[in-house]
């Protein structure tokens, strides 16, 4: 009785220990694009956070080729208050932003000089927040401006009509980075706001694959590509529905390839001056959407089986401000309440 007792414990032990494994390289197992698809809607909303050389800036874009990694100023950075943040608001993921236009980057790149860990802060921000991620349960995802104003053919701090900068090899490097450094990425949000960098959306879904078969992948604008249909500035509705974006320069040629839609929006109202999807100004700091409007388009996401990322630009210390803090968690026991 007894040696049958602990061939029954050692079975149990090995298939936790298998399970344990299986779920750590789960990511790295190509599922079914629509078990995949209900897997993300599961997540229903996020937080996005855009934290960089805008912030200190007060301008939305920051031209970039008079400014080393000295520039990023931060005093501090605090993971742990973002992601618990999010648990409390009962979001899913967080949506981080890596690298703006600007081309500064957010991880310990070996592809530039321009990243946070030759700043003053001098701390791999991506893998600070992957631990704090773990720790609290939220999935992580990535925002990525597939240009960039250091690469050859750009205009330092214009937009794409100015001149698109392109390099390849180097958006390639930075990816497989991103894939390979810092777990399973849930999806990428790609901002086409200055060009592809020059490797077009349809090679930037497969180069991805490779190393993150079930990363979904999305591109504001510009060709059509990857499983989700992103909608910046956008609102809930239905995959293919024009009303939910916000102009038509955002509209698809089709929507037959999506399976999931992505629509966010700035923490931020309108205001006069400083930037929107970053940090602001400190004259705007008690300035914030109302936990009505947030919880409504929450319920939306979820109605039409969207995913919904409130963007959220913490401040030079890396911290949230305090504002957002308390619309979040008024949010969060909304949706505690009305479950």
């Amino acid at each position: 009785m007894l040696l049958k007792v602990s061939l029954l414990c050692l079975l149990m032990v090995a298939i936790l220990s298998g399970a344990t494994s299986q779920s750590k390289t789960d990511y790295t197992v190509k599922l079914e694009d629509h078990i995949r698809a209900e897997q993300v809607k599961e997540m229903k909303w996020g937080m996005f956070i855009c934290w960089s050389f805008s912030t200190f800036s007060g301008h939305e874009w920051t031209p970039t080729l008079d400014k080393d990694a000295s520039y990023f100023t931060a005093s501090g950075v605090d993971t742990d208050q973002w992601c618990k943040l999010a648990k409390d608001a009962g979001m899913g993921y967080i949506l981080f932003l890596t690298k703006h236009h600007d081309g500064f980057c957010l991880w310990d790149t070996q592809t530039t000089d321009k990243k946070v860990t030759n700043s003053k802060l001098g701390i791999d921000v991506l893998a600070k927040l992957r631990k704090s991620c773990d720790k609290y349960g939220i999935k992580l995802a990535l925002y990525f401006s597939e240009g960039d104003w250091n690469w050859p053919g750009a205009i330092d701090g214009k937009g794409a009509k100015a001149g698109i900068g392109k390099n390849p090899e180097m958006k390639k490097a930075q990816l497989k980075e991103l894939c390979t450094g810092y777990g399973p990425i849930e999806f990428f949000w790609m901002d086409h706001a200055v060009g592809d960098g020059g490797l077009s959306h349809k090679e930037t879904v497969d180069f991805i694959h490779q190393f993150q078969p079930n990363c979904f992948i999305g591109f504001n604008t510009g060709e059509t590509a990857g499983r989700l249909n992103l909608r910046e500035r956008g609102r809930p509705g239905p995959i293919g529905d024009k009303s939910t974006v916000w102009n038509e320069g955002h509209l698809k040629d089709s929507y037959d390839n999506f399976l999931v839609a992505e629509f966010t929006y700035p923490i931020l109202p309108k205001h006069e001056g400083g930037a929107d999807w970053f940090y602001s100004l400190p004259k705007h700091d008690t300035l914030c959407q109302s936990a009505e409007k947030l919880y409504n388009d929450y319920v939306g996401a979820v109605k039409y089986g969207n995913i919904f990322s409130i963007d959220v630009g913490p401040d030079y210390a890396g911290r949230i401000r305090q504002v957002d803090v308390k619309t979040l968690e008024q949010v969060g026991e909304m949706i505690r309440t009305n479950k």
